[in-house]
């Protein structure tokens, strides 16, 4: 590919802060109030878990430059079976992160349109994973400046609930103190609180994604990944910070917009709902691209041989549409699943489950850059540094989230083993779809 039609430093960036920065931290605050000022410590050791994973992605993009992503570091490293393992899970990630978006979706919306409560939520949720289902399947593909704004729409809420919190700080600082966290501070509930945080970081390895259309590759995605991630950890821990703090503990943990409820309490009558309607925008925005992004991988994975060849199969629009009928349903039983839950506690219940599916693929990456520190006689003692600290975390995260998110992220882990040795066995009918 001309060097003129690959993308640099600046795109690489906003694809990390674009694609971690979803409706994970619009709904997130409700889901860490039970933890109290655990949540902030929580935050923390996220933030610095995130940065390891950040250099291990880094040292891995210049120490492997012609590796094409995550799946191409852990092959050439790890081997076959781990890269399927790992991208499977990633995989199922995906499909389980739309019906968390859907999921987060509805909670503001019902903000902005209330006659909506009368429906059931997860009729909502439905409503809206389908609905761009259909219109991926349709061959409607969201342009770089579609993104751009969406990615803009995202941010807004974000300095506006920023500059809130720094209002309130000034003119009447009391207010940070008069509803106290109370909880106890413990390591379980610190290492809890840290595993649902993990969930609004998900996405600081996108730079590595598209490696092989990068310009320069060996020094652009290490850049992007490292400022990305530290662009949206201090966003996160400023508008993380503001709500806890200001907003009463139960009120807050019952919240299904929290960032609206606090806009409503502090900012005057209608502010609340005018920011629920960007989270609306830039969430159904993310629903759309992470729509698309399942789609295409799902139609990859196939054509590559690691999933049934049907799935490869493109429709008259040249969209991926077998990929997105089986994907959509697998979110749909995600969603459905979720809602025998309360709202903020269904959507818990998905990011963890998320989280735990992406854990495998920090983990093999991390061991990935063990083995490539090797290979290279182990002169470079912060790559073993960084995949240490980064291999810490995971562990760290596997522990903290719990038994019932562990064994669904083992279960859909092993899931995948049976397909990958029938797949094997069909070496023929594999390589004619590749």
């Amino acid at each position: 590919m001309n060097d003129t039609k690959k993308i640099g430093f600046w795109t690489c960036t906003a694809l990390v802060v674009g694609n971690t920065i979803g409706m994970g931290i619009f709904l997130l605050p409700a889901s860490l109030a039970p933890f109290g000022l655990n949540a902030l410590i929580g935050w923390v050791v996220v933030v610095l878990g995130c940065l390891a994973l950040a250099r291990v992605f880094a040292h891995l993009a210049r120490e492997l430059p012609q590796a094409e992503g995550p799946y191409g570091y852990v092959r050439s490293t790890l081997g076959e079976l781990p890269a399927y393992v790992a991208l499977w899970c990633y995989w199922v990630s995906l499909w389980i992160t739309n019906a968390a978006l859907a999921t987060g979706v509805v909670g503001y919306l019902q903000a902005v349109f209330p006659e909506l409560v009368v429906l059931h939520p997860s009729l909502c949720a439905l409503v809206l994973l389908w609905v761009f289902v259909a219109i991926n399947s349709a061959g409607v593909r969201s342009g770089g400046a579609v993104q751009i704004v969406t990615t803009g729409l995202k941010l807004l809420p974000m300095v506006a609930v920023a500059a809130l919190g720094a209002w309130v700080l000034f003119t009447t600082p009391g207010e940070y103190v008069a509803h106290p966290p109370t909880p106890a501070i413990t390591l379980g509930a610190t290492m809890s609180a840290a595993t649902i945080a993990l969930f609004a970081m998900l996405g600081i390895e996108s730079a590595t994604v598209p490696a092989s259309k990068v310009r320069e590759p060996g020094i652009t995605i290490p850049r992007a990944t490292l400022v990305g991630t530290l662009v949206v950890a201090v966003i996160y821990l400023i508008v993380s910070t503001v709500p806890l703090l200001l907003i009463p503990e139960a009120q807050l943990a019952e919240s299904s917009a929290p960032f609206a409820l606090l806009m409503s309490l502090f900012g005057g009558d209608g502010s609340g709902r005018w920011l629920a309607l960007f989270v609306v925008v830039s969430g159904l925005g993310a629903l759309n691209g992470w729509t698309l992004l399942v789609g295409e991988l799902t139609r990859t994975m196939a054509g590559h041989g690691v999933l049934p060849g049907f799935l490869a199969a493109s429709n008259r629009a040249g969209a991926p549409g077998r990929a997105l009928l089986v994907t959509g349903l697998l979110g749909s039983a995600m969603v459905l699943m979720s809602y025998s839950k309360t709202l903020v506690a269904g959507f818990t219940f998905l990011t963890t489950v998320v989280t735990a599916a992406n854990l495998p693929l920090y983990a093999c990456c991390s061991l990935a850059l063990v083995v490539t520190w090797r290979r290279g006689g182990g002169i470079r003692t912060g790559m073993l540094v960084a995949s240490v600290l980064a291999l810490a975390f995971v562990v760290f995260a596997f522990v903290g989230m719990g038994r019932e998110p562990f064994l669904w992220a083992l279960v859909l882990a092993v899931a995948g083993l049976p397909l990958y040795a029938f797949l094997r066995l069909r070496p023929k009918k594999v390589a004619g779809h590749a």
